[in-house]
């Protein structure tokens, strides 16, 4: 692949060329979450190859889902879903390969084994792993000094009869997954039986008083912070980034790990089906499988990086809790199960009647 044969003598200080020449327009449009790529990798990807990285942002698998299938699949040159909702957009037809038949990716072989693989993209084919974490309670440590470590905090009203608090905006299997996990039936449940029950419990929890709604991951911090919620759902790196900014202000926040179990996931790098630079996406991928680079974006974003190369060079604070949990606390993490066709549907209803009720 000429984009790798660039690459490996632009690394040897052969030859300065650009990338620029396999770009149409000269331009890579990236969908990503908000906040969640370090602005001094795109400006150093930029001077390298003459490529402009043009961003959009939005905040849950869903919206992405919902923009893709109203024709951004042509729109955009490069996302980054997280795991489990990688089958439905391959399903949907919403993203293409990474790379020709028999042709492979510069720095493939620096992530970690267990995320070349990956059950929801068997063959690796279609993804590449960005960064991966944990979902978690995020609470305020004045109102709960050593609260028990459960999903009960949230649904539980003798636990919490009084105080306000938020759950997940925008994630029907994953907030299933956490009241599946509160009821006894584990936060991979799947099927029609615990689910009818975890939308009972939805709508009991909208029901209660002192629920407030439902936040995005960062907007729960926030509001834990300033005291509007006394508790809700965010993830790992987000508290550990906030912490080491402010510590001031986020060091009163608390983060556990649910005993009943939560979520492990990961965020991947893919391309939409009809991008229109699908060359400057791969440029750019490669370019982020780099380990100094892959470290560099780890750092930023308080996140784990699934890129072993890089695993040496990240800050120290990447490798201890609540980035990096302990040995236990990873025994009762899980990764979100994909689901397609009539359960997807049955989810999709359930969470709508949730949600109406």
């Amino acid at each position: 692949m000429l984009l790798r044969q660039w690459a490996r003598l632009a690394g040897l200080g052969l030859v300065a060329v650009s990338l620029a020449a396999t770009a149409e327009e000269g331009k890579l449009r990236l969908f990503n979450w908000s906040d969640y790529m370090d602005p001094a990798i795109i400006d150093a990807f930029e001077t390298e190859t003459g490529i402009e990285v043009v961003q959009n942002y939005y905040n849950s698998n869903a919206e992405l889902f919902s923009k893709l299938t109203a024709g951004g699949d042509a729109q955009y040159d490069l996302i980054v879903p997280s795991d489990y909702f990688v089958p439905r957009l391959i399903d949907a037809g919403l993203i293409q390969p990474l790379a020709a038949e028999g042709e492979g990716l510069e720095g493939h072989d620096n992530i970690l084994a267990e995320f070349r693989a990956p059950s929801f993209d068997p063959e690796g084919d279609y993804t590449v792993p960005y960064l991966w974490g944990v979902t978690g309670v995020v609470y305020n440590r004045e109102t709960w000094p050593a609260p028990e470590p459960s999903w009960g905090l949230l649904y539980d009203p003798e636990v919490n009869a009084d105080y306000p608090f938020a759950l997940l905006k925008g994630d029907a299997q994953f907030t299933f997954g956490t009241l599946c996990a509160f009821q006894g039936q584990g936060f991979d449940c799947v099927g029609e039986t615990p689910w009818v029950e975890a939308a009972r419990g939805v709508i009991e929890t909208r029901q209660r008083d002192n629920f407030v709604g439902f936040v995005d991951a960062t907007a729960a911090i926030e509001q834990v912070a300033n005291g509007v919620i006394h508790a809700g759902i965010a993830y790992n790196g987000d508290l550990a980034g906030k912490r080491a900014e402010d510590p001031e202000t986020y060091g009163k926040l608390g983060f556990f790990i649910p005993e009943e179990g939560s979520q492990r996931w990961v965020d991947v790098l893919a391309i939409p089906a009809r991008a229109p630079n699908p060359g400057a996406a791969r440029a750019f991928i490669e370019y982020l499988l780099r380990p100094e680079v892959a470290a560099r974006l780890a750092d930023y974003n308080f996140y784990t990086t699934p890129n072993e190369a890089a695993l040496p060079l990240v800050n120290d604070a990447l490798r201890e809790p609540p980035v990096m949990p302990d040995a236990a606390a990873r025994e009762r993490l899980h990764f979100t199960p994909s689901v397609s066709g009539e359960e997807l549907e049955l989810l999709q209803e359930l969470w709508s009647e949730a949600r109406s009720r």
